[in-house]
């Protein structure tokens, strides 16, 4: 008796594989044999840094916050534990937004940083 490969499935999962690595260069685009390397690669890929993008947002808004007060007099650590000191509960991606586009706020925010650190030292 033949062997039955289930044709139609196997073609769409290589149809789909194909797809996928659509725009890929060489024969990752055109074989199945690399494509599905390259493509099993990319999504471990996209997996990764889906995780990665949001240490990295992190560290740039800490970064542009850490400027901002620096030219204020104040670190970026002795900012922060002003306004938890004070229980101001801003997270770092809108403490950077302020500090880029609102000088005047964040100004406002590093005096209160300043005073609570006084309070509590």
């Amino acid at each position: 008796m033949p062997r039955a490969t289930n044709s139609p499935a196997s073609r769409k999962r290589r149809k789909r594989t194909l797809a996928k690595a659509k725009g890929y260069r060489g024969n990752s685009s055109k074989k199945y044999k690399y494509a599905k390397d390259a493509v099993r690669k990319a999504m471990t890929y996209a997996y990764r840094d889906r995780k990665n993008r949001k240490r990295t947002f992190r560290a740039l808004w800490i970064q542009r916050i850490n400027a901002a007060c620096r030219s204020r007099d104040i670190t970026y650590s002795r900012f922060m534990a002003g306004l938890k000191s004070l229980g101001v509960e801003l997270d770092r991606k809108v403490l950077s937004d302020i500090a880029i586009r609102d000088a005047a706020a964040f100004d406002e925010l590093v005096a209160q940083a300043k005073s609570g650190l006084e309070k509590a030292g």
